[in-house]
């Protein structure tokens, strides 16, 4: 089937049809205004439904944020906080706890854990949360510490990233989240977060992660002050590094929300960007199954949307989430299981529930505790999609 796009978009359709990979100018061509998006959002409909069917994944999940107090000051972020201020907070052992209980209470396969780097807590104190909540827990999988946070260990302990990440296998960590990427070039990075880790750092954390066996996420945040050719590097500096580690389960394209940053001139991204990317980066990113269009950020309808311009996953639950919602996200602050299978469905999708590694859950029962992990989910090597 020969599908009809703009005419400077032919090329570029014959790639995609024939399973070629695209090139640094192919992904500045998807962002050019001539292009219409719904010739774009076309294309990636293809790669995603080569890649994985009808399915849209979703999980029922938690989010865990230990303290807002951070020693960084990134100008984008509305979620830090100083020692000082009214509304900083580090939650107790028992608050961590309870947070974990409410999450198997609720039938939850996973917590997502990331929070401030607070300059008067050591890495055992970060260390001590996963282990607490994995020896109460242990069904609970443990998605923690982003490679920002990772790097900072580095420094409080002035070890390899290996060591550190071992103690925190050994503690019951289960895979890394992808935030921190935010954009990898210095262009941009020098300008809205120039002290954290930089790009060969948050690279060389994940790059070490894969070669442990641990599964990563990978993150992009646009919208600011980057134009496409910023976006279209960190793309390819991502499709690169999974070339050579296969390590990235997910990639989110995360959309900046400008409220109570230092960056609040900047209008929001439309849906209609919002769309385009999504839809750019499940055409450059052919080594990556799955992309997901996280709700929070993006509100419920451009994410159902995002169904048909690449994305695959939904995100999940999403309880207690606290750094978008501070930087002005207005969606709601958890979905029911029934809503999301419902906007999948509206979406014209079938609903998968995943756990964090893709493997689809099975409930046994109406016990919300009452579930198991069924057979994995196609991956990229088994469909046969573009390396």
């Amino acid at each position: 089937m020969i599908l009809t796009v703009h005419p400077l978009l032919r090329p570029i359709r014959d790639k995609v049809e024939s399973g070629e990979r695209l090139t640094f100018d192919d992904g500045m061509l998807l962002y050019d205004e001539r292009i219409p998006l719904a010739d774009v959002g076309v294309l990636a409909n293809v790669v995603r439904e080569r890649i994985n069917g009808n399915r849209t994944y979703y999980n029922i999940n938690t989010h865990l944020n230990p303290t807002n107090v951070c020693v960084y000051r990134c100008n984008f972020c509305a979620f830090r906080s100083d020692l000082r201020s009214p509304k900083q907070y580090a939650m107790s052992d028992e608050q961590i706890l309870a947070r974990g209980r409410e999450a198997v209470d609720n039938g939850c396969t996973e917590m997502h854990i990331v929070g401030g780097l607070h300059h008067q807590k050591k890495f055992e104190w970060y260390l001590n949360i996963v282990r607490i909540l994995h020896d109460a827990y242990p069904q609970l999988h443990l998605k923690a510490w982003t490679g920002v946070e990772l790097n900072w260990f580095e420094f409080l302990e002035k070890r390899p990233i290996k060591a550190i990440l071992q103690d925190l296998l050994d503690a019951g960590l289960g895979s890394l989240p992808g935030g921190g990427a935010e954009i990898f070039h210095p262009e941009v990075r020098d300008k809205i977060c120039e002290h954290k880790a930089d790009a060969k750092n948050w690279i060389a954390i994940h790059r070490a992660a894969h070669q442990m066996g641990i599964r990563s996420n990978c993150t992009m945040l646009y919208g600011m002050i980057e134009k496409p050719y910023h976006r279209i590097d960190h793309l390819i500096r991502l499709r690169e590094l999974q070339d050579e580690t296969g390590g990235f389960q997910t990639f989110i394209p995360l959309a900046f929300h400008p409220d109570n940053t230092g960056l609040s001139d900047i209008p929001k991204p439309s849906a209609l960007v919002d769309l385009r990317t999504m839809a750019v980066s499940r055409l450059m990113l052919d080594n990556i199954a799955h992309i997901k269009a996280y709700w929070i950020m993006l509100g419920i309808g451009t994410a159902q949307l995002a169904q048909a311009f690449g994305s695959d996953d939904i995100d999940g639950t999403v309880r207690h989430e606290l750094i978008y919602h501070d930087a002005g996200a207005t969606t709601p602050e958890v979905l029911a299981v029934e809503d999301i299978r419902r906007l999948i469905v509206e979406a014209g999708r079938e609903p998968v529930e995943r756990d964090t590694l893709y493997r689809e859950v099975i409930r046994d029962g109406d016990t919300p505790s009452q579930w198991r992990v069924g057979d994995a989910v196609p991956t990229l090597t088994s469909v046969g999609a573009a390396s």
